[in-house]
């Protein structure tokens, strides 16, 4: 792909990715994304993209790649029979570290936008962003002291814990609305409460 094609297209990602985390995914047309990326061709986003969904899966692959990358590297050194805290803090740190990076932070706040999705996120998942993701919450899963239909809903509430409160404290930092914990209290904290879901 040529020099500028690349520009045009990583120009796309960072406003649709700030639009969407600021406006809502539903609430931004491709015509804001085109016009804030400075782009006079309005199929811009079909072109690049294919689609306005085709955008929004690239830029969940483009962030959600590196932090599955983090989680395999985390469970890699938690060894072979982990706690279930450690499979947790495989998937906690990597996510949450997103939250000092404004470009981060825009991500976990569109993440939690999908929150219908979740249920089916299995099904749905990119393969080659999830495998980590996957296969710790399965581990997860099997440590859930109760039946296997429960054990799944609690994965998923889980899933919603952990996404909902990064994107809220994505938010906040965002609107310069200073937390009362810091990072690392927050981050151990929020460990301490998804391990709890699946436990209880």
């Amino acid at each position: 792909m040529a020099p500028l094609a690349v520009a045009t297209r990583e120009r796309l990602l960072d406003e649709a990715e700030r639009l969407f985390a600021r406006d809502g995914v539903q609430g931004v047309t491709t015509r804001e994304i085109t016009e804030a990326a400075e782009q006079r061709n309005a199929s811009a986003v079909t072109y690049h993209f294919g689609s306005r969904q085709g955008l929004l899966l690239e830029i969940l692959a483009r962030r959600g790649g590196p932090i599955d990358a983090e989680r395999g590297r985390l469970r890699s050194f938690a060894g072979p029979d982990p706690t279930l805290t450690d499979l947790v803090a495989c998937l906690v740190r990597p996510y949450t570290d997103l939250l000092g990076d404004p470009a981060g932070r825009a991500y976990l706040r569109i993440v939690a936008q999908l929150r219908g999705r979740f249920a089916a996120w299995r099904l749905e998942s990119d393969a080659a962003t999830t495998e980590h993701l996957s296969a710790i919450l399965g581990e997860i899963e099997q440590r859930a002291p109760t039946s296997p239909a429960l054990g799944r809903e609690r994965i998923l509430a889980l899933i919603i814990l952990l996404t909902g409160s990064a994107a809220d404290r994505a938010r906040r930092l965002d609107a310069d609305d200073q937390p009362e914990l810091d990072h690392d209290t927050y981050v151990e904290n929020l460990i301490a409460l998804c391990a709890a879901v699946v436990s209880a």
